[in-house]
């Protein structure tokens, strides 16, 4: 499949924190499902997947793309926050297509190779 003819169906952005940073993190992320209406799963205080720090990752469709970035943009206040789409490759989606607030960070994407 090439990328002309993938289809984004959703995104995925998942705030990483500390136990500094749980509070904010918890309240940003509970901010975002109120006012933006996006879905907010569970805040992991451990590594899951393949993400390298406590997450909690916030779910919402293709077309709240414009609506959710900018608010995330302005509301992080200095949490790094990882952003991918959905399209059915999650190799792709966590490594060729994806957006950082903040500075990137290695992710472990073996688990998508098996």
């Amino acid at each position: 499949m090439t990328p002309a003819s993938l289809e984004i169906r959703a995104y995925h952005a998942h705030v990483y924190f500390d136990a500094d940073s749980l509070n904010q993190a918890t309240e940003l992320c509970e901010q975002a499902r109120d006012h933006l209406g996006v879905a907010m799963g569970r805040i992991y205080q451990k590594r899951v997947g393949p993400h390298p720090e406590w997450s909690c990752q916030l779910s919402f469709s293709a077309e709240q793309i414009g609506d959710v970035l900018p608010w995330l943009i302005l509301n992080r206040d200095g949490l790094t926050i990882f952003i991918h789409p959905v399209t059915g490759n999650d190799l792709d989606d966590h490594t060729k297509y994806i957006m950082w607030l903040c500075d990137s960070q290695p992710l472990d994407t073996t688990l998508f190779l098996s």
